[in-house]
């Protein structure tokens, strides 16, 4: 009587959390929108996707399985929930009136909490013909850990520049990082788990300039260091994932992948000239 109450005592002892696995991705789909070709806001040259295209995108989205994937280059959420379908994803985009937007693709069993988009990204003055694009900023929660996600696409044209170039491109980031800087801070300042993720269009390093400039507000784990992408047969990582707070030790080792695309007839223009980049987080 005595090991049987022994053994019902132990099967009521509660068993440990177990940590869920987060799968966190960024992609930059080039252009997608449903526009007709003649567009007055479409430029000429941009890539022309079939019906066909899109399907064969929507079926990448589905081998990519991730959890949570923020986007760029979305002309709205119509165009969004072509390869991001309800009930599968919920979508939010930024407010921005432009065709390039960033968004973000959520698992439902995930909640988001959306924050006013980050427009101090846009630092170009009012009026500006072509306005620079917010960043998303949302906090992702499964009802246990949160994790505050800025999903970024930033100035293109400064990629390895060192930053006191006076070339056009090179002062815009500067002040784009320093938009960044003032938001890690925040987060720094609440103690809060966070991550950037994006088309950042620099190829960041861990000794690069414009990171050491986001390494003087809090510590950051950039993911992608290390490491040349497979994308289209090679190339340095513009796409990144930065890990900031208690997010940085939640990184699964060696989770970071790159989804590569291998249909025979598979180019740039019928998918994209960005591949999707992912980690797996452990969420406490």
């Amino acid at each position: 009587m005595f090991l049987v109450l022994l053994f019902l005592c132990f099967l009521s002892l509660p068993l440990p959390a177990q940590a869920r696995d987060l799968k966190l991705a960024t992609w930059n789909l080039g252009w997608l929108t449903l526009r007709p070709a003649g567009d007055p806001a479409l430029p000429d040259d941009i890539p022309r996707r079939s019906a066909v295209d899109l399907a064969h995108l929507r079926a990448y989205v589905a081998h990519l399985d991730a959890d949570v994937i923020g986007f760029q280059e979305v002309d709205g959420e119509t165009a969004a929930a072509r390869l991001f379908p309800s009930p599968t994803y919920r979508l939010l985009l930024t407010n921005d009136p432009v065709v390039q937007r960033v968004g973000i693709a959520v698992k439902p069993d995930l909640t988001i909490t959306r924050h006013d988009d980050v427009t101090a990204l846009n630092v170009y003055p009012p009026g500006a013909p072509h306005p620079l694009r917010s960043g998303l900023d949302v906090t992702i929660s499964d009802g246990t850990a949160s994790l505050r996600l800025l999903v970024v696409h930033l100035k293109t044209g400064c990629w390895d520049n060192p930053p006191t170039e006076h070339a056009h491109a090179c002062p815009t980031l500067v002040s784009q990082f320093t938009a960044l800087e003032d938001w890690i801070l925040e987060r720094q300042d609440e103690g809060e788990a966070f991550a950037i993720m994006g088309d950042f269009n620099r190829r960041l390093t861990p000794t690069d300039p414009f990171f050491l400039t986001l390494l003087h507000d809090a510590p950051l784990l950039l993911t992608t260091a290390g490491y040349a992408s497979p994308c289209w047969g090679g190339e340095y990582f513009i796409d990144h994932i930065l890990l900031g707070g208690p997010a940085r030790s939640w990184l699964k080792n060696n989770s970071l992948r790159v989804m590569t695309y291998t249909g025979a007839d598979d180019t740039p223009q019928t998918t994209s000239d960005h591949c999707p980049v992912s980690i797996h987080l452990d969420l406490p």
